[in-house]
């Protein structure tokens, strides 16, 4: 966080991640100045953290595509892409992304065409590593930056006698060829353009980079340029792109700002009282299980050599003769060891007001303490509010990341030329469900006509039913109706209300 090449706002932010992840690692003493051995760290942030991700991304995550439903190449499309997602291990590096960006505030994907693969790969970067050049007067975080730079240090090996240096990948969109006036038509848009994306590594070695150089200014004059797998200088190669394959997903919806903000901002305080208040509590625990004891008219053990008295150590069993005006006191420290108690478990409930987690997914309420199901369901009032929000912080993110993935198969000849069809990514049902009530509520709908049959799969696959393909179950639906369910309609003369039952 000290080196030349970091702006001043990007080591702020940098020092953020930091003490984040000392929190989250109950490492947070030693920032505080105090002593690590001795401060009580019980995982409260790492709890904090990992119960947000688990309702931000639900159950499931399913890819959708618009009109797979309906249309056969929708639903190609969707097969697709779930294939990819499967290949990708998306679920999994969903779960190390998602799991950043709600600790640190900021996660970052990045995508690229693998030849060797035959499919786009996907990579989780540390948003640490991430310094995008935001356009001049951008006012809005929705932005898309024309550059991006992704750089680290690498330090000195003293074994191998290998310099410090830094490296930075570098993404940046500007006019094809060195006029400008090039033109070319990508296979996701019929429209010519006269934009491309231009890839650079290099590495520097960190006793050449000069103080007042920034991340953005560094001299190429200096830099070592590295090659691809096919030979190639990465010196604004060509990427035959038209947008950055870079994306920024931030935890928060947080104005004008492009970065996000972490779920432990907010009880950043309170984790420090805590484990205050938990390290107090231990050390009244000692002094309460191993009790201060005061003795006189005692006839303690001397050492011979000085004739000093011994140091007395507390065992079960120990007999100590006592003169006649011997007295034996002890130390009562169960009642401010209570006290303290209290004060945790009070400190535990202002956590669970700061950070919109309910106490009963926190862990510190029993169910069978909830007075009723509604009264439960009442507090996850702050839990669910929560949580739509994050998910609007992402609604456009994931939806970008699939047309990527799209346009790179386009790009390598695995998909036709031509628009692409919306995809996105559902999160799944994260909070207890009354399937019986789901159940019914669809099925009444579709009996009633107001529900068509996809809402209603739709409306049973929020609800947490195990569904895994909602095209693939209408389907399964609509051929049971026709082969099964008719012919017991006509047989028994049953009603269309009837039908509608059996098909659900």
């Amino acid at each position: 966080m000290a080196a030349s090449w970091l702006p001043e706002s990007e080591r702020r932010r940098l020092a953020a991640y930091t003490v984040l992840a000392a929190y989250d690692n109950n490492q947070a003493a030693p920032l505080l100045g105090e002593d690590g051995d001795d401060r009580r760290e019980y995982g409260d942030a790492s709890l904090i953290v990992d119960q947000t991700l688990s309702h931000l991304l639900g159950e499931t995550q399913q890819i959708v595509v618009e009109g797979a439903e309906d249309g056969t190449a929708a639903q190609e499309r969707e097969a697709l892409l779930r294939e990819w997602a499967q290949a990708e291990h998306l679920p999994m590096r969903m779960q190390h992304a998602e799991r950043t960006a709600v600790l640190l505030g900021d996660t970052v994907y990045l995508l690229a065409w693998s030849r060797t693969k035959a499919r786009p790969v996907l990579k989780v970067i540390d948003p640490g590593f991430y310094f995008p050049v935001l356009p001049d007067g951008a006012l809005d975080a929705t932005e898309y930056p024309d550059r991006v730079h992704l750089a680290w240090e690498v330090p000195e090996d003293a074994t191998t006698g290998r310099k410090g240096t830094l490296r930075r990948v570098t993404y940046e969109l500007g006019p094809i060829g060195e006029g400008g006036g090039t033109m070319r038509t990508y296979s996701w848009s019929s429209q010519p353009s006269n934009v491309t994306c231009y890839l650079t590594d290099a590495e520097w070695d960190l006793d050449q980079v000069d103080k007042i150089d920034d991340i953005d200014a560094l001299s190429l004059s200096r830099a070592r340029f590295r090659t691809n797998a096919d030979g190639e200088v990465l010196n604004r190669l060509d990427l035959q792109l038209d947008f950055i394959p870079v994306i920024h997903v931030p935890n928060t919806i947080n104005g004008a700002d492009h970065f996000g903000q972490s779920s432990l901002l907010s009880a950043a305080q309170l984790l420090d009282d805590l484990a205050a208040a938990d390290t107090d509590s231990q050390r009244a625990s000692a002094t309460t299980g191993s009790p201060i004891i005061g003795l006189s008219g005692a006839r303690l053990p001397v050492d011979r050599r000085t004739g000093n008295p011994l140091p007395v150590q507390v065992e079960p069993g120990m007999v100590w003769p006592l003169g006649d005006s011997g007295q034996l006191s002890t130390v009562d420290t169960s009642a401010q060891l209570a006290e303290l108690r209290e004060y945790v478990k009070t400190l535990r409930d202002r956590l669970s007001v700061v950070t919109r987690l309910p106490s009963s997914v926190l862990g510190t309420v029993r169910p069978s303490e909830v007075p009723s199901g509604y009264a439960l369901q009442l507090s996850f009032g702050p839990l669910d509010a929560m949580v739509r929000s994050m998910r609007l912080a992402r609604e456009a993110k994931y939806p970008l990341l699939l047309k990527m993935v799209q346009r790179l198969y386009q790009l390598g000849g695995a998909l036709p030329p031509g628009d692409n069809p919306r995809a996105t990514i559902s999160f799944g049902a994260y909070l207890p469900t009354d399937l019986s009530a789901a159940l019914d509520l669809a099925t009444q709908g579709v009996q009633a006509g107001v529900l068509s049959l996809e809402t209603a799969v739709r409306l049973l696959v929020d609800a947490g039913f195990p569904i895994e393909d909602a095209a693939l179950e209408m389907e399964r639906i609509r051929e049971r109706d026709v082969g099964g369910c008719t012919e017991e309609h006509r047989r028994r003369g049953g009603s269309r209300e009837r039908r509608g039952r059996l098909i659900l």
